[in-house]
């Protein structure tokens, strides 16, 4: 290694060490539990306190991070800031105080204020807190509200983001806003309700958008608050994305000399069937409706983040346009302070065939700490400038890392493991270092197994799968089974914490669950993700059932009692199921597509389907969207049925459970349709999670008695 990644390894691999890679098919058996604790309770779920966003501060020394706590009588949530050293050694402290949310916290460079978001004066808006003494007060009063705000590096300004009607963005901000916050009165107002649509991705995942965009703000910032803010991104294109699928963190950065910012834009044409997300940069100064776009590139790239010396602009970039799903590369290019590409751009992580998630620079400029999905779990890991990968200590085979940051000597995470919700930990050591622990108590009161990692060979590969054992499992008696199929397809079931589809909750009721990981799952190599496109119901539905030859094999699995369950391409698999296998006693499918060719036609993310497909439905692949469709296969329906779908799920709409239900009932088999008027892809409001468990687990034991025999 050269004499650069050698001092990388001095600098901060005191934090990452060198480790072996990671040895697929590691097993973890489950913990004995201690006496007098009890299983995990639907209740629980609401009770655990929710961590995200740690961000440590510029010295290294402090890390603030957001709590988010469930009132479930008034079926909301709050969501306050918290305080802690990196070092940990002591209790946290509570940071701002509110009933409502706070959120996004983001240190100033200097370590003396901090930017944050809330809506505790109405909407959401950005707040500043004096970090040496002092209450909270309110930097912007835009009437279509603010998020999102990050520093300039001189700290004399900040870039926040605001959803406007395009038409109003070139005039100045006092007029502007006007026009805005009037049209928005008038719209409410209105008796009317009517909307009008002359564009495609007029809605998005869950709420209409119509013809407004998201625009970058700048606001000038002078120790105290500011004045008015500048629309740096006028016009009738989004200045930062749309999809979630295309962000990881925050998506612009000033540049190093404050003059520019560098973003994320959605295609300037054909956005609804388009990944062509590029970087762009406008000077703080704004008013140019016509953005530069740094490179030329045809698929998408994101993720701007300058070094800490601001030589080097990184950035994540994928290879094949209209495919969400492709690998992502970390690259780098020279620039200039006001933030301008001066050299060659460089891959880093071309040979490494995982998809890089978020990512930070470490402080010396030698690289960059990430993390990616591996085998089932997702590790943090340090890439240097050659590309090498760097493990840090106590991470590997245990737990999925998110939110990592780095300054002076510490490295923070977030780290969830699929026995335990997430909490932020200091990286480094032989076992990361746990800061936030504020779930413990009810934790101790729970037993949470952990799962088993097994490889099942299925054809030219091997599929990894989780298996979890209900607490006080007993493997001299027969147990019933649920198998868990992932959504995405492009995902995985990781090592890790979900307050939606949580293994532990159904594992508690008295079931062993699977939880597989087939064709198209994510972390296993870019073929073995590939290979779902295309082939929804064809090798990927080849490896379930391989999956299923393993665990009716298993001498404690009662293969009188299965059944399966899933959510979006999970739904979609156990629609086909319904028409292809009589294995299971009973279905549960949320949200998941019924037919591909009404799918496409009410979906708002036209690009997903065309890769998917090969191009729309009246293209040369319309036999793709016939081939594997479920609703095709109807006259093989026996199996009872749960669907779960909502009016509000935009990404699959309610149609497909609409359609799905009226064949059921057609053919007399028994069904429910379970809908939520008020909730997306996701079911997230606390009363309304509660009841999709009731539902859920209520129609499951009716078909599939919990417990051993």
């Amino acid at each position: 290694m050269g004499k650069r990644i050698n001092r990388l390894a001095v600098i901060l691999w005191g934090v990452f060490a060198m480790a072996a890679p990671q040895i697929s098919g590691q097993t973890d058996a489950p913990a004995p539990g201690a006496p007098g604790q009890r299983p995990l309770e639907v209740a629980d779920l609401f009770k655990m306190v929710r961590i995200s966003d740690p961000q440590v501060s510029p010295d290294g020394n402090t890390v603030i991070w957001v709590e988010s706590r469930v009132d479930f009588a008034s079926n909301k949530s709050s969501s306050s800031l918290w305080v802690g050293p990196s070092a940990g050694g002591k209790d946290p402290v509570r940071l701002t105080w509110t009933d409502k949310k706070d959120r996004h916290p983001r240190w100033s460079p200097n370590g003396k204020w901090l930017l944050f978001e809330s809506n505790r004066s109405g909407d959401m808006q950005i707040w500043g807190l004096p970090l040496n003494g002092g209450e909270p007060r309110q930097l912007t009063r835009i009437s279509t509200g603010a998020s999102g705000a990050v520093w300039s590096n001189d700290g004399k300004k900040i870039a926040f983001v605001s959803t406007v009607y395009p038409e109003y963005s070139s005039l100045p901000f006092k007029e502007s806003d006007q026009k805005n916050r009037k049209r928005e009165e008038d719209k409410k107002n209105n008796p009317v309700k009517a909307k009008v649509f002359k564009k495609l991705f007029y809605r998005h995942w869950d709420e209409y958008v119509e013809d407004k965009r998201q625009h970058l703000f700048v606001l000038d910032f002078d120790g105290e608050g500011g004045g008015q803010p500048r629309d740096v991104t006028p016009g009738d294109r989004d200045a930062n994305p749309t999809s979630s699928t295309f962000s990881v963190g925050d998506d612009f950065q000033f540049s190093p000399d404050s003059t520019h910012l560098i973003f994320t834009a959605v295609p300037a044409k054909g956005e609804s069937w388009s990944t062509d997300f590029s970087l762009c940069r406008v000077p703080v100064t704004g008013g140019n409706e016509k953005w530069e776009e740094l490179f030329n590139h045809p698929a998408a790239e994101g993720s701007p983040r300058f070094s800490p010396d601001g030589k080097t602009l990184a950035f994540r970039r994928q290879a094949r346009p209209g495919f969400e799903a492709d690998r992502w590369t970390l690259c780098s290019v020279p620039c200039s302070p006001d933030g301008k590409a001066t050299g060659e751009i460089t891959s880093h992580t071309e040979k490494l065939d995982r998809s890089i998630d978020e990512f930070s620079w470490l402080p010396q400029n030698d690289g960059w700490l990430t993390s990616f999905d591996e085998n089932g779990y997702k590790p943090a890991v340090g890439i240097d400038l050659k590309g090498g990968v760097h493990y840090a200590p106590g991470v590997k085979g245990l737990g999925a890392y998110s939110g990592i940051n780095s300054a002076g000597k510490s490295a923070i995470a977030l780290r969830a493991r699929m026995n335990h919700p997430a909490e932020v930990v200091r990286i480094g050591g032989d076992n990361p270092e746990v800061i936030s622990p504020v779930n413990k108590d009810l934790l101790a009161q729970i037993r949470l197994p952990r799962p088993e990692s097994v490889e099942i060979e299925v054809e030219g590969a091997n599929m990894q799968m989780w298996i979890l054992k209900p607490p006080g499992f007993d493997e001299s008696k027969k147990w019933p089974l649920v198998y868990l199929v992932h959504g995405g397809p492009q995902g995985a079931w990781e090592d890790s914490w979900s307050y939606r589809w949580n293994p532990e909750i159904w594992a508690a009721r008295g079931y062993v669950v699977a939880a597989p990981n087939p064709r198209g799952s994510t972390g296993f190599g870019q073929k073995f993700c590939d290979e779902i496109s295309g082939d929804w119901g064809g090798k990927c539905y080849d490896d379930l059932m391989k999956g299923m030859d393993y665990l009716e094999k298993l001498p404690y699995v009662d293969t009188d009692r299965m059944a399966s369950a899933g959510a979006s391409f999970g739904g979609y698999m156990m629609n086909w199921f319904q028409g292809k296998t009589k294995r299971f006693k009973t279905l549960i499918t949320h949200c998941g597509v019924f037919n591909f060719e009404s799918m496409y036609a009410t979906t708002e993310e036209l690009w997903f389907d065309e890769w998917e497909h090969g191009g729309p439905p009246w293209g040369k692949n319309k036999a793709s969207y016939e081939k594997y469709s479920p609703h095709k296969l109807a006259a093989n329906f026996s199996t009872p049925m749960l669907i779960i779908h909502n009016d509000l799920d935009f990404r699959v709409p309610v149609s497909e459970g609409h359609q799905l239900f009226t064949t059921l009932q057609r053919l007399g088999i028994p069904s429910r349709f379970v809908n939520f008027p008020d909730e997306g892809h996701w079911v997230v409001q606390p009363k309304n999670s509660e009841f999709w468990h009731k539902e859920v687990f209520e129609w499951l034991k009716s078909h599939v008695a919990p417990g051993p025999r």
